[in-house]
């Protein structure tokens, strides 16, 4: 676990507003240029800004891949966890901290294969924090390995001719399984991704949003989705069934919000102790 880089300095600071700058560490981003990952640094620094809480207030989660390096890069407190367990350790930190702004960071492996479980279950939990899973379609740590989300005929030198598999469809999942919040952004639109990051750090309960985050290294076609993406037909929709309708007819490259549940998050309310600390221990002495 590493702890809040700079802050000393960010604790000493009497602050009315926060600049997207106090949420970036001194640490500098190794990922591949051109990645997309470093504009969604900048989105969720941008969002915590806005959202106005001190970064001693805030924690990032990740689990592992080129977009879970992100919580060294901010001055919140961070924990870079296991592969696929994000979510579970976020969970447990939300729960025991609710008071602490939680978001968690991910990619389409991290959070869909190894991950995918713990996707299910956090959703249907509803517990209040936010995801953010930065999808570009590959493996790209791992030098560019198909992922859940990699189409079938994507031809390359580790799946030839293709994988045939179906793609994961994780905002169809993301709505069915319970998550209060689910939306996609575009990594190359910074301000339109921090609002809705923002958007999603505001609604209570479990936030999804997918950020197409282009992979230029493994996926250099993917500089073409600046072109490809637009914006949904129609605004974001309390119904559910509405919202899996349109699903239904979704492109993949639709940015927005897409739902906005009214869900209660968990727990519903914070629960009474039935006993003591001392009562406990009365119980195991010999």
């Amino acid at each position: 676990m590493n702890t809040a880089l700079n802050q000393d300095a960010a604790e000493a600071q009497p602050m009315v507003g926060f600049t997207a700058a106090q949420f970036k560490s001194s640490y500098k981003p190794i990922w591949c240029p051109g990645c997309g990952d470093f504009t969604v640094l900048s989105s969720v620094t941008k969002a915590l800004a806005t959202m106005g809480v001190p970064p001693k207030d805030c924690a990032v989660v990740s689990g592992i891949g080129c977009s879970s390096r992100i919580p060294a890069y901010t001055t919140c407190y961070g924990f870079h966890g296991v592969h696929g367990r994000s979510l579970a350790a976020a969970t447990g930190l939300k729960v025991a901290r609710p008071d602490l702004q939680v978001l968690v960071a991910g990619g389409d492996g991290d959070g869909y294969s190894i991950g995918g479980n713990h996707f299910l279950h956090a959703c249907r939990r509803n517990v209040d924090m936010t995801y953010l899973v930065m999808d570009n379609h590959v493996y790209g740590m791992t030098k560019g390995q198909p992922s859940p989300t990699t189409e079938p005929d994507w031809d390359s030198k580790l799946s030839p001719g293709g994988t045939g598999v179906r793609v994961f469809n994780p905002m169809v999942v993301a709505l069915a399984s319970g998550a209060n919040f689910v939306a996609r952004a575009f990594a190359g639109d910074l301000h339109g991704t921090a609002d809705i990051i923002a958007q999603a750090m505001k609604h209570p309960g479990f936030s999804f949003v997918e950020i197409l985050s282009p992979c230029v290294t493994f996926r250099p076609e993917q500089r073409d989705w600046r072109k490809l993406v637009h914006a949904p037909e129609a605004p974001a929709t309390d119904d559910a069934a509405l919202a899996a309708r349109r699903l239904m007819k979704d492109d993949g490259l639709n940015i927005g919000v897409l739902y906005a549940g009214d869900r209660t998050p968990y727990p519903a309310a914070p629960r009474q102790a039935r006993c003591s600390v001392a009562d406990l221990e009365a119980e195991f002495e010999l």
